[in-house]
C-alpha cells in the first residue's frame, strides 16, 4: 500500500530547504504542503567577518548546516584562498557534504550520527588540544558542540552565520494550524527543533487545540531526529523519527507508518 496516496503531508522547514522533501511526497503519492515556521536570514556579522580574517590560522572548521556554509562563503570574498592549507573541515552530515563538495572542498569528516553529540565522538579521536577551531552557525543553536571543543582543549571561534527567525508572514502557518485542526492535514515534518516550537508559538489561542489535534492522532508528527523530538516530547506529542537523521529517511519512515 502506498502510504502517501492522497495525503497532506505538511514540511515546515524554509522554501529554499523543501524542494527534497517535496520531490519524495509528490513521487510517493502525497500532496505536500510547504509552510515553512522558520525562515533562515544570512548576514555578515561582525564575529563572521572576524572568523573570516582568521582563515589562515584556523586548523579544524566546522559546518553544522548548509546555510553556515553559504553564508561564509557568500559574505567572505576568496575564503578558500585565505584558509590555511593544513585546515581540516567537518560536516555535520551527508546534505552540509555535498554543498561543501559545490565549493571544490572535500570533507575530512562527517560522522555516522548527524548530531553534535555525533561530531564530538568524532573529535574524541582526534588531539584539539591548542586547535584553533571556526564554527560559524545561528546564536541560536544548542552549546553542545562549541563546549565540548572547548573540553578537549581547543579554542573555539564561533561566529553568527545567520539569523532563524519566525516568518515575517504568519498568514500560512496560521492557516496550517486551521487546517490541522479541521483534520485536512495528514501528518506534519520538522526537521529541527525551532521548526517545532516555532508552529505552537505561533498557533496563538488555538495552541491547545492544536496540541490536542496531534495527542488525538488526527494528525501523525514525524521528526528528523530526537534532537527535533524533544520539544515535541515536552508537549507529550507522539512523533516518529528515523534511524538515520535525514530528510528522505524521515519521510520514508513516515510513508512506512501511515501504511500501516
Amino acid at each position: 500500500m502506498n502510504g502517501f496516496k492522497g495525503k497532506v503531508i505538511g514540511i515546515t522547514r524554509p522554501v529554499e530547504r523543501s524542494q527534497a522533501a517535496v520531490d519524495i511526497v509528490q513521487k510517493n503519492g502525497g500532496i505536500p504542503l510547504v509552510v515553512p515556521t522558520l525562515e533562515l536570514e544570512a548576514f555578515a556579522s561582525k564575529s563572521l567577518m572576524d572568523l573570516c580574517n582568521r582563515a589562515g590560522e584556523l586548523d579544524w572548521l566546522i559546518f553544522t548546516s548548509p546555510a553556515s556554509l553559504e553564508s561564509l562563503f557568500k559574505y567572505c570574498e576568496g575564503f578558500r584562498e585565505k584558509l590555511n592549507p593544513q585546515c581540516q573541515v567537518a560536516v555535520i552530515g551527508p546534505r552540509t557534504e555535498r554543498v561543501l563538495n559545490d565549493y571544490g572542498i572535500k570533507a575530512d569528516v562527517v560522522p555516522e550520527d548527524y548530531t553534535a553529540e555525533g561530531l564530538l565522538e568524532e573529535f574524541q579521536k582526534i588531539d584539539l588540544n591548542r586547535k584553533k577551531v571556526g564554527v560559524p552557525r545561528t546564536f541560536k543553536a544548542r552549546d553542545v558542540l562549541p563546549e565540548g571543543l572547548k573540553k578537549m582543549g581547543a579554542t573555539v571561534y564561533l561566529a553568527e552565520a545567520y539569523k532563524s527567525t519566525k516568518p515575517h508572514d504568519t498568514s500560512r502557518v496560521q492557516l496550517l494550524v486551521d487546517e490541522i485542526i479541521q483534520g485536512k492535514v495528514d501528518a506534519v515534518t520538522f526537521t529541527s527543533p525551532l521548526t517545532v516550537t516555532n508552529l505552537f508559538e505561533m498557533a496563538g489561542d488555538k495552541r491547545i487545540e492544536l496540541i490536542d489535534s496531534f495527542k488525538e492522532g488526527k494528525v501523525l508528527a514525524a521528526a528528523i531526529g530526537p534532537i527535533t523530538q524533544k520539544p515535541l516530547e515536552e508537549l507529550e506529542i507522539p512523533s516518529i523519527a528515523p534511524p538515520k537523521y535525514t530528510v528522505k529517511d524521515m519521510l520514508m519512515q513516515l510513508k512506512e507508518e501511515m501504511s500501516d
